[in-house]
């Protein structure tokens, strides 16, 4: 079956014309239309205020709406319909986003929307929330930008369908366009620019105001670079300088990092300020991909502690044996904490798109601010000279205002009143109609001081106004002292540091920690550190610090291992890379920024580190001295594979009250009881034994007597013995007596002897609570390591003590 044309025959006059279009020149215009187009009315910013259409839309709408900063906010969907009903013919997706933008302090210098409401957050981790659920108002700079648009100041143009009337440009009593950068993709360009300090780029404009020869260098005096919102640090000056110069540019961003102890055994690279558009996220999954793959070492963690009270926080946390600083030049490298900024002042000027430098943009938007002044300033002299010429007429009136009233009451009608009033007195047209439109009870004596005063002011203003038009040096002097005014009002300290250059580069510092000398130090408080090596000395009228009672120090290397023995008998390993490292001091040595021995060791009840040891079997081995007077060398035996060591078989209810790695063999071994019994001998006359022996008998003890402490001192050097006596223990202060005497009064005597006394006892006392043999010269410290002032030096053997003004939790001598 044939099927049925549907088409309408052509008329029978209807004449066919075919036109031959060359093709390339039809797609060379369209596309040139087409560019245009996009280039005009999309994607770059006009250089007078630095704002695209839809920005322009949004804010010149917001104010319409009655949207100010003293007003309440309205929901974001709202203001996006207004916009796109009246004068945003696109969709609302892209007015959103584009107000979005506006309210992010981390994307505008100054924002220009007061946001209310998930307004997304750096780098876009976290998306907005819909138009629907937030809300918005004008910010308070944002009046600036609208200020004084209802008095002629720039031109209006017709909406996409000719039925509102928008701005061309606003007015911007600032340059939006430095303060807030600007960035967009048109067809065969782009634009690309950096926020800047509102207070450094009104410095500059001020300047080329009173100056308008001045060159680059000046400008850049007041304008060093841009400041970035997120703040970070730019390295690099020579391509800002090219940008200020020509247009285009790059540079590099850096994050601000900081080392910190960010736990007690590791330190870790703390992150407060990241890239420009650069969010926490994007660099913890790089940082995670680049360790994965192991493209990155020394990475232990990575958190993100960011919250609202203390802002942007990443804390990377650093393995122990790298450097890190190594590691932050890595991170630099590999990931996106150093993003490079490529700078590309594209605008539009008189329509036309251009690539300007730093004195390009000040100059157009300066001559923008001219004339929104100029023509404010002649749209409000005209007003003030319509006002008077009303002013005038009414005054005049009032002079006959019998006659005025007669005149009015004879007339026929309005007509004839305005006719005779006009021929009567003179007046005009406006004047004579604006007299009739007059209440009586404005024709009052009263009524007529004011009207005199009105007239004053308004000749006045006009004659202000007219010094302004008619003179460009007051022109300039108001648009500077404009713009100063804004500046104090909403001018604040850069964010972004500027460097030269980047510092050292990548491979300077080794990435993994030398293993260097150094010494382990235990304070009296139980705080464990290591620190290079030196002259640990101190001198003995140094000022006091807390923590600076080290009671047991070794030497060793960074990345090898120390022991620590603890009144169980038992030798645990450290890591000396995990200690916290102190620098080197002059003075006394302060423990104050180690960490806990809690943190690297775990005790039991009732269980305390007696003393740090090297694990070199070279040594001449441990000297252990126990509470029931048993006294071991111990054979040094330090297996690799073991991380827990056995140094003495104690006997039941038998405790390590002292312990000390020889160094020499030559030293004395000294116990003190607590029956105030000193015994001193060499340690020649104690036989080394291997670890699980139970050692032999050190001192005699009497009946209930036991031992309160053991050293061993090396009788070539200065030693002193410190001993406090109370009763039955205690360590009450206002019982304790303390006796402070030279080492070299006590004689020695043979091995498993009773000894000599050390201090005698008084009233009220009948033991020793505590006592220590330490070489000289010594320091004291209480229980929470504050320096504790010693008696002064009795040189008997056998003398009582004097009392305590405070109570001694430990003593020492020279590391």
């Amino acid at each position: 079956m044939a099927r049925r044309s549907t088409k309408t025959p052509p008329p029978d006059d209807f004449e066919e014309r075919i036109l031959d279009i060359d093709v390339v020149d039809e797609m060379q215009g369209s596309f040139l239309e087409y560019a245009y187009s996009v280039i005009y009315s999309r994607a770059l910013p006009d250089a007078r205020d630095g704002l695209k259409p839809v920005h322009r839309r949004i804010l010149y709408q917001m104010n319409e709406m009655g949207l100010r900063p003293d007003r309440g906010y309205v929901k974001c969907a709202r203001v996006v319909g207004e916009v796109m009903g009246k004068l945003h013919p696109h969709g609302d997706a892209s007015i959103y986003d584009a107000l979005v933008r506006m309210a992010q302090p981390f994307s505008m210098r100054l924002p220009l929307v007061d946001g209310h409401g998930n307004f997304g957050s750096l780098g876009n981790d976290d998306p907005p929330a819909a138009m629907r659920y937030t809300e918005c108002r004008m910010a308070s700079a944002t009046s600036l930008m609208t200020e004084s648009i209802d008095e002629d100041t720039v031109d209006f143009s017709p909406n996409y369908d000719g039925q509102e009337q928008e701005p061309a440009a606003l007015p911007a009593a600032y340059p939006n366009l430095l303060v807030n950068g600007a960035s967009g993709i048109a067809v065969g360009m782009a634009t690309n620019m950096p926020p800047h300090n509102l207070g450094e780029v009104i410095a500059a404009a001020r300047h080329l105001i009173k100056h308008p020869n001045a060159d680059l260098d000046t400008l850049m005096r007041f304008v060093p670079g841009p400041d970035l919102p997120t703040g970070g640090r730019i390295v690099g000056l020579g391509g800002v300088r090219d940008a200020y110069e020509k247009g285009r540019g790059t540079f590099k961003i850096r994050a601000t990092v900081t080392v910190e102890n960010v736990t007690a055994r590791r330190k870790g690279l703390v992150v407060t300020e990241l890239p420009f558009t650069v969010g926490p996220e994007k660099v913890i999954s790089k940082i995670k991909d680049l360790v994965g793959s192991k493209k990155l070492q020394g990475i232990a963690d990575v958190k993100d502690l960011t919250d609202r009270e203390h802002g942007l926080r990443l804390v990377i946390e650093v393995k122990n044996g790298f450097n890190p600083e190594a590691v932050l030049e890595q991170l630099y490298k590999l990931t996106p904490m150093e993003e490079s900024f490529g700078i590309n002042n594209v605008a539009l000027v008189d329509g036309q798109p251009l690539t300007l430098g730093l004195k390009e943009l000040l100059e157009v938007y300066v001559d923008h601010r001219f004339n929104v002044v100029r023509r404010r300033s002649e749209f409000r002299r005209t007003k003030r000279r319509d006002r008077l010429h009303l002013v005038e007429g009414l005054l005049t009136a009032l002079v006959d205002i019998d006659e005025v009233i007669r005149l009015i009451r004879s007339s026929e009608n309005s007509a004839q009143a305005k006719e005779r009033l006009i021929e009567r007195f003179s007046l005009s047209d406006i004047q004579t109609q604006y007299i009739l439109d007059t209440p009586l009870r404005r024709l009052t004596k009263f009524d007529r001081i004011e009207l005199e005063s009105e007239r004053d002011r308004l000749q006045d203003e006009i004659e202000k106004l007219t010094v302004i038009l008619e003179s460009d040096t007051e022109l300039r002097k108001l648009v500077s002292n404009e713009l100063a005014a804004v500046a104090k009002k909403y001018g604040t300290d850069r964010r972004t540091v500027l460097l030269e250059s980047a510092g050292p580069a990548v491979g300077a510092v080794p990435l993994e920690v030398s293993d260097d000398p150094c010494r382990v130090l235990l304070s009296s408080t139980g705080l464990l550190a290591r620190t290079v090596t030196g002259d640990m000395t101190f001198d003995v009228d140094a000022k006091r610090v807390k923590h600076d009672v080290i009671v047991s120090a070794v030497p060793a290397t960074t990345r090898g291992e120390v022991g620590a023995v603890t009144s169980l008998g038992r030798l645990l390993r450290i890591s000396v890379i995990d200690l916290p490292q102190l620098p080197e001091t002059a003075a006394a040595p302060s423990l104050s920024g180690g960490a806990q021995l809690s943190e690297f060791l775990t005790l039991e009840d009732g269980e305390e580190l007696v003393c740090l040891t090297t694990l070199d079997e070279s040594s001449p081995g441990l000297a252990l001295g126990t509470e029931q007077g048993v006294v071991k060398r111990m054979v040094p035996d330090y297996p690799a594979n073991k991380e827990e060591l056995e140094v003495i078989t104690l006997r039941e209810g038998d405790r390590i009250v002292g312990a000390v790695e020889l160094r020499t063999g030559d030293e004395d071994l000294v116990f003190i009881t607590n029956e105030a019994q000193l015994l001193r001998y060499p340690a020649s006359q104690v036989r080394p034994q291997g670890r699980p022996a139970g050692g032999m008998t050190g001192i005699k003890l009497g009946e209930g007597a036991k031992v309160i402490s053991f050293a061993a001192v090396d009788p070539a050097t200065d030693a002193m013995v410190f001993t406090i006596a109370g009763s039955h223990g205690t360590l009450d202060d206002s019982v304790a007596t303390a006796k402070l005497t030279p080492f070299d009064q006590y004689p020695r005597k043979g091995r498993a002897t009773g000894g000599v006394r050390c201090q005698r006892f008084l009233k009220g006392e009948d033991c020793l609570t505590q006592a220590w043999a330490v070489p000289a010269p010594v320091r004291a410290a209480d229980a929470k390591g504050s320096p504790v002032e010693l008696p002064e030096v009795d040189p008997r053997r056998d003398g009582s003590g004097v009392p305590l003004t405070k109570s001694v939790a430990a003593l020492a001598g020279p590391v």
